[in-house]
């Protein structure tokens, strides 16, 4: 549910994701390319580590601490605690049963003991919210001194946005559904022997999108313009309008081609304009399993071939 109709592009070269990619990139077996957009162009990389080599999957008896400095303060924490703290601050907020299956492989003892940990050192912001006058939903998001701490251990990329805090409490269960939705196409990226770069969430595409467009001025209403814009930053001209989705992956195929796969989280409050909109920018559309068939529906109505995948 994008919130609005204007994103933003990343900051690095092709060539620099490209290197980058393969000093990171792990042996695995080549996969045919699929046809996505390649990224757009964006200034360097850093060569931190990514986040999914930090990946908990040890024995917690083998998961080991590590300080991590803040100003005048000194946080000891396992692999897994860190880990836990990078995926929450790249997507803002998580849902803690995703955090269990896709980060601790289903292991609830163990996130709770990190959880529980985390939230003590006041890194992490544990907190169930109600989504409807029956059902609550439990999320997880960095508090500022997380934020903080992420920023000086410099174990993500320099151009990975994090984020803290719960910007828009209503939304929650949706900004907490993008987790779910990258896992799958992280595993898609994955089975064809390529691996996920990093994150751009629609907050940091509208913001570096608006900024360009800002620069146009009374020539803000000229089509063309707009479209050169839109191209820049790999999106299309809609109808007039530059759609902007939820989430964008950057990522390096089996061929060491970097692209993208901008996604779009639909939702059964979605107006058949603006999905047919969201189809028409090429976004690839998920749904919730209780709307795919309504969302379905409107496309075909539409007579368009845009697919619908469910989480």
């Amino acid at each position: 549910m994008s919130r609005d109709l204007f994103p933003g592009d990343p900051r690095d070269t092709p060539v620099a994701l490209q290197r980058r990619a393969a000093r990171q990139r792990t042996s695995t077996p080549g996969g045919t390319s699929d046809p996505r957009n390649r990224a757009a162009e964006t200034p360097g990389r850093s060569d931190a580590i990514d986040a999914r080599e930090q990946h908990p999957g040890k024995d917690e008896r083998s998961d080991s601490l590590r300080a991590c400095y803040v100003r005048d303060r000194v946080y000891l924490l396992r692999d897994s605690e860190l880990h836990s703290l990078m995926e929450v601050g790249k997507f803002r907020v998580i849902a803690a049963p995703d955090l269990q299956k896709h980060a601790y492989q289903g292991d609830r003892k163990r996130v709770e003991q990190d959880i529980r940990r985390l939230s003590r050192l006041g890194l992490l912001r544990d907190q169930t919210l109600p989504i409807s006058q029956k059902k609550t939903l439990r999320v997880l998001a960095l508090t500022k001194a997380g934020y903080r701490l992420l920023k000086q251990a410099k174990q993500l990329p320099d151009d990975q946005p994090i984020y803290h805090g719960l910007r828009k409490p209503r939304e929650a269960r949706h900004d907490a559904d993008l987790y779910r939705l990258y896992q799958k196409e992280r595993a898609s990226i994955e089975r064809s022997g390529g691996k996920p770069l990093r994150v751009l969430l629609d907050y940091e595409l509208k913001k570096n999108l608006n900024r360009d467009l800002a620069f146009l001025g009374a020539e803000r209403t000229n089509q063309e313009r707009k479209n050169e814009i839109a191209a820049k930053h790999g999106f299309r001209l809609v109808n007039g309008k530059i759609p902007v989705p939820d989430m964008r992956v950057e990522y390096v195929t089996a061929e060491f081609e970097v692209r993208h796969v901008d996604l779009e989280l639909a939702t059964r409050e979605y107006r058949p304009r603006a999905l047919a909109e969201k189809a028409a920018a090429g976004f690839s559309l998920y749904s919730r399993s209780e709307d795919a068939s309504r969302l379905r529906r409107i496309l075909d109505e539409r007579e368009l071939t845009a697919g619908i995948l469910t989480l």
